[in-house]
């Protein structure tokens, strides 16, 4: 099979599995990161059959969406790759398991370029204006409160307290705040500078309105 036919049918797979998804883990998100990841890519030299395979397959099954599960995921992009007899596999299945932030204070595995690649252009969409509905639309989903001035944000040292959640607001604190420092290549930094200071400003504004202003 060539890779644009297996690019093209793994399209066709994802668009399916997540249609109806109203959580922000839905198939625009997986269609903005891959584009951002053949972007971040290219700049940066990678293999871009693994990067764009990881990038569709990333979110196939979320380990958040599945009660914290993170072997979910890799297993089911792994059962369809191998249903199209990807030899490249193991690398996408590697990087799905690895790219996932679970709190500020949880040990990040290290990555191939690829890896990072993917990563940087998962954690951009969780910032700027599209990261900010992505998190309110989860917090929704979830039942969560806006924000509570007594719930004050915390530095989740296991991936069990991070996906207890807490307000939308704080999870800005708790992670979206903290992804510009940990970009891993030139070309995410670069991007991230701009959806950064757009969620700094929005909180500052946040602000003031809870107050009356």
């Amino acid at each position: 099979m060539s890779p644009s036919d297996l690019i093209d049918r793994t399209v066709n797979h994802v668009r399916t599995v997540l249609s109806g998804d109203g959580t922000g883990h839905d198939w625009w998100h997986v269609y903005r990161v891959w584009r951002t990841a053949q972007r971040i890519g290219q700049a940066e030299k990678a293999d871009l059959l693994i990067v764009e395979l990881a990038a569709l397959l990333h979110d196939i099954a979320d380990w958040k969406l599945h009660d914290g599960d993170s072997t979910v995921g890799p297993q089911m992009a792994k059962q369809w790759l191998n249903s199209l007899d990807a030899h490249i596999s193991e690398h996408v299945c590697q990087i799905i398991a690895g790219i996932s932030f679970k709190g500020a204070n949880v040990e990040q595995p290290i990555l191939s370029l690829e890896g990072k690649v993917v990563q940087d252009a998962d954690r951009l969409d969780a910032m700027g204006a599209i990261g900010i509905a992505r998190a309110f639309a989860y917090g929704g989903a979830k039942g969560q409160a806006i924000y509570d001035p007594a719930a004050k944000p915390s530095e989740h040292r296991t991936p069990e307290a991070y996906l207890k959640g807490g307000t939308t607001i704080n999870h800005f604190y708790e992670k979206l705040l903290l992804l510009k420092d940990r970009m891993n290549t030139a070309t995410g930094r670069a991007i991230a500078e701009a959806r950064h200071q757009f969620m700094e400003d929005f909180l500052r504004r946040f602000f003031e309105e809870w107050e009356g202003g």
